[in-house]
């Protein structure tokens, strides 16, 4: 399975899928990148603040993924005091956001391959639920945040 690194650690520290997930209930969630707006002022704090709520309903860890290189998720991580609630992961080839369905071109913003904006329930390796914002087909730039909120996941799981 494909590699991912964990972040938080010196020096980066290289996780497969399988030490990730196996026997764990998580929750994935992916942004479009590291010091963006929508997710360093949201997405990323609103899951660090309702991390106990999803403790409660049977979530074991929350990962955030995106296609970045492990330095400047480990720059984004410390910026917004992550790392005893989220983890945040670097996939830096975006191999596990092609292997999710969810890599994008954002050619338009001059950002390259990246991934779209979801949120998935993963049971022990299996995608048990999945939250992805609308629009993925025809992406124009648009960044839609409702689908894959904290809140509505909270909600539904």
């Amino acid at each position: 399975m494909n590699l991912l690194n964990v972040v938080m650690n010196q020096p980066l520290e290289p996780k497969t899928g399988q030490e990730l997930f196996q026997d764990k209930r998580v929750i994935v969630f992916g942004l479009p990148g590291a010091f963006t707006p929508t997710c360093s002022t949201k997405q990323l704090p609103g899951f660090e603040e309702m991390y106990d709520q999803f403790k409660e309903k049977g979530i074991d860890e929350i990962y955030c993924v995106s296609v970045n290189d492990g330095f400047v998720m480990r720059a984004w991580a410390k910026e917004h005091t992550c790392g005893t609630k989220v983890q945040c992961l670097a996939d830096g080839n975006g191999v596990f956001t092609r292997q999710m369905g969810m890599l994008v071109e954002k050619n338009n913003l001059g950002f390259g391959m990246r991934s779209w904006r979801y949120a998935a329930v993963i049971n022990n390796g299996i995608v048990e639920q999945m939250f992805a914002e609308e629009g993925m087909e025809d992406n124009h730039g648009e960044d839609p945040y409702e689908v894959s909120t904290p809140e509505n996941i909270l909600e539904n799981i």
